[in-house]
């Protein structure tokens, strides 16, 4: 039916728990922080962070769902001391206040089946999601799934979310796909679903445990509403 599969990561094909309200996060980092000389309290740290994530937000104009990359704040943070780091340091900050941030981490049951099946049957793969590349892209390395994917394309890196149609337009003209033969497979009915409705795009819809209430018309073209993930080939994939 289908020849390009579309898919969310969190809450669709990875559950994730994460809490960057946690103290004991920021009195890491505000320890990790001054150990390379930029000398910070947890409390200081978490407020300055929450600022400068504000202010980067408000910066950009052309979307109602803006995002931008996270290595900007975790620099300006090292900046702000008067520090000078590397890429390399800013890099194993971020990945230092994630790893922190993370209860657990782990694929849904019936992900890598699914998603080993589309292969054989010469299916094209690709990932839409409202992420940070200097997070998860390296989750995805330690799940081993990055290797599935034909195509990824996270939101920091265009500074726009979904349910903007111009994420949505973004992977469909870089890949060159076509809307008839291509679906979206997410658990969020604004984010995924409404998004590729209005865009066009033929959608699955999985009520995780990491689903957003639904609110309005749930407008996808197909549902799974007990976030059985291992039911979502033998509906969508023939």
């Amino acid at each position: 039916m289908y020849n390009n599969y579309i898919f969310d990561l969190y809450g669709t094909l990875v559950d994730i728990n994460t809490d960057e309200d946690n103290p004991m996060l920021w009195d890491k980092l505000s320890m990790f922080y001054s150990f390379k000389g930029a000398k910070y309290s947890k409390e200081e740290l978490k407020k300055s962070y929450q600022n400068k994530v504000k202010k980067e937000l408000s910066l950009i104009k052309n979307t109602n769902f803006p995002d931008f990359p996270l290595d900007k704040v975790f620099l300006s943070l090292y900046e702000e001391k008067g520090v000078k780091v590397s890429k390399d340091t800013v890099l194993d900050t971020a990945h230092m206040f994630r790893i922190l941030s993370i209860k657990y981490l782990r694929l849904y049951d019936g992900v890598i089946e699914f998603l080993e099946e589309l292969k054989r049957k010469n299916k094209k793969i690709y990932l839409l999601s409202n992420a940070q590349s200097l997070f998860t892209a390296y989750e995805m390395k330690v799940l081993d799934i990055e290797k599935y994917f034909d195509g990824i394309i996270f939101s920091a890196d265009l500074g726009i979310c979904k349910p903007d149609g111009q994420f949505y337009n973004a992977i469909l003209h870089k890949f060159n796909l076509n809307k008839k033969n291509s679906i979206m497979i997410g658990n969020d009915s604004l984010c995924d679903i409404e998004g590729a409705f209005n865009c066009g795009l033929d959608s699955l819809y999985i009520h995780s445990n990491l689903s957003p209430d639904v609110n309005s018309e749930l407008k996808s073209t197909y549902s799974i509403l007990d976030g059985d993930f291992k039911k979502v080939s033998s509906m969508i994939l023939k």
